[in-house]
């Protein structure tokens, strides 16, 4: 498979179903590499696929009045990946709600949240909030991505296999939304603006709230100076999405342009993108795996 030139332009329906079953629940935290970032992506993936699922219900609600067949094919790109990658975090929130009786509690305010969207908010409320929330979801791919090796280096291999899976097609469709706002509302720049604020506080929000949950459950709060480095990494983090979301306010801003997301292709994602199309497992990625994904670049 030969490397495109820009990491959003090439959009692949993988259609992975991962097996979370063998995961005991003392492995939760699955990184051993930096647990304070298994937690945290644990903690944001509560929400996630109530998102993904909305995403998918806006554009197919109104796909039919893009007239750019471009765009209109991408939009069935992403629809199809956001699908599966909701399909897959449900399967996860109910692993996790074994072990941390808050997440279905959070799982149901998520659904709630975006099920009142779907019914009581606009057209431009709805389109505008998708291209807002995934303004952060390419970003933190390409963040996660870059940082591979310090995040996942150790790690379950099934959690391992989902996050690479998952933070790869958020940067290859990392310009869909933005493209399918502007086709509607092209002129409407302050409303764009406002949505990414909007969509970046509820991010950091409903994660918080996860976070909180998990690491009270794993005992953190017993050791002072471990509480104080996990609420260290969420900020850290936290301030790490809004100052690589800074360029996104700039008037010539678009997601293929970002300087985090160029044509110097992060190689994980290419290794994994050739791993994937040789038709190799991409369900359990062990160091064996690794390795070989790794000769793929």
């Amino acid at each position: 498979m030969a490397s495109v030139a820009n990491p959003m332009d090439d959009i692949s329906v993988r259609q992975l179903r991962f097996d979370f079953s063998k995961i005991e629940t003392e492995q939760f935290v699955w990184s051993q590499s930096n647990p304070e970032f298994a937690i945290f992506i644990n903690a944001l993936g509560i929400h996630v696929p109530f998102f993904e699922r909305f995403l998918v219900q806006v554009m197919r609600r109104y796909r039919d009045r893009i007239r750019d067949p471009e765009l209109l094919e991408d939009v069935q790109r992403i629809i199809g990946q956001e699908s599966h990658h909701a399909f897959n975090f449900v399967q996860w929130n109910q692993a996790m709600a074994r072990r941390y009786p808050k997440v279905s509690v959070l799982a149901e305010e998520a659904k709630g949240y975006f099920e009142r969207a779907l019914n009581d908010k606009d057209q431009k409320f709805q389109i505008g909030f998708t291209a807002g929330y995934e303004t952060f979801t390419f970003l933190a791919g390409m963040i996660i991505l870059d940082r591979y090796e310090a995040f996942m280096g150790r790690a379950d291999p099934v959690m391992r296999a989902l996050w690479v899976w998952h933070q790869v097609e958020e940067v290859e469709h990392g310009a869909v939304a933005f493209d399918f706002f502007k086709a509607f509302y092209a002129e409407q720049e302050m409303y764009r603006k406002y949505m990414v604020v909007r969509a970046g506080c509820h991010i950091l929000w409903q994660t918080f709230k996860g976070f909180a949950h998990i690491i009270r459950i794993e005992g953190y709060y017993r050791r002072p100076l471990k509480a104080l480095a996990a609420w260290r990494f969420f900020t850290g983090f936290a301030l790490d999405l809004v100052k690589a979301a800074l360029p996104v306010f700039a008037a010539s801003y678009h997601p293929k342009r970002h300087p985090i997301c160029n044509d110097a292709q992060n190689s994980i994602a290419v290794g994994w993108r050739r791993y994937t199309q040789s038709g190799a497992n991409a369900h359990s990625l062990d160091e064996v795996a690794m390795q070989k994904l790794r000769s793929e670049i």
